[in-house]
């Protein structure tokens, strides 16, 4: 069966562009110029993947809007942003909503195609661990289970979207071990610009740091990545 993707933008030429190219891919398409018909195709089903342009008509968010309340619907859909707009703010403020990938319409589409195989090849081996029993890893006040895919620190839950939890499995797996950008996208099984894996690592030390205002577990290594605090094992 054809991998079902919802494209969701305003400008009719490139909303076809973008459909012909995903289609003789080999995928099924369904495409929107507005967040209201959007919603109210996907009432009762949702994609295996979305595609979101920001700003859709006369909402300029529109397509933040969506992606919310998308992710509300579930944690592991896999969301990626369109837009024109190439800003750090534009970028943080998408993925706090919980996008996975965030990428701009001068892409080329070989490359936002490879990010929506990766994309596709997460989220199937997420399914596969359900079959699977439950598996715990704990790291002192951190325990993440891993067929729920799941994280408490401290005994309380921390929300995470499907990237933030491979990428926080990848630097707790090895206490003290510097992870690069390039392993912390291996390990999400996706493909990322590094100012994104930045903006995730910073918001998985927000989400952290608002349950605990000391958390300092996840460290940069400046000039070579991230690593968890071995402290805190």
């Amino acid at each position: 069966m054809k991998r079902h993707l919802v494209l969701v933008e305003d400008e009719p030429g490139i909303r076809e562009n973008y459909r012909d190219a995903f289609e003789r891919r080999g995928y099924r398409v369904s495409a929107y110029s507005d967040r209201a018909s959007a919603m109210t195709a996907l009432q009762h089903a949702l994609p295996d993947l979305a595609i979101i342009d920001v700003g859709l008509g006369d909402e300029p968010e529109g397509g933040f809007e969506l992606c919310a309340s998308l992710r509300q619907r579930s944690a592991t859909l896999p969301i990626i942003f369109l837009t024109a707009r190439d800003s750090d703010i534009d970028s943080v403020h998408g993925l706090r909503l919980g996008a996975d990938d965030y990428v701009t319409k001068d892409m080329s589409l070989d490359h936002l195609l490879a990010r929506i195989t990766a994309l596709l090849r997460r989220a199937d081996a997420w399914a596969e661990t359900l079959q699977q029993p439950d598996q715990v890893i704990e790291r002192g006040d951190l325990i993440l289970n891993m067929d729920r895919m799941t994280a408490h620190w401290r005994g309380q839950p921390v929300d995470l979207t499907v990237t933030e939890f491979w990428m926080l499995h990848s630097l707790s797996q090895h206490p003290g071990h510097v992870r690069d950008r390039d392993q912390l996208m291996t390990a999400a099984n996706t493909v990322l610009d590094p100012n994104t894996v930045t903006s995730h690592i910073k918001r998985l030390r927000r989400k952290f740091q608002q349950l605990d205002p000391q958390f300092d577990a996840i460290q940069t290594a400046y000039g070579m990545g991230y690593r968890w605090n071995a402290h805190e094992v």
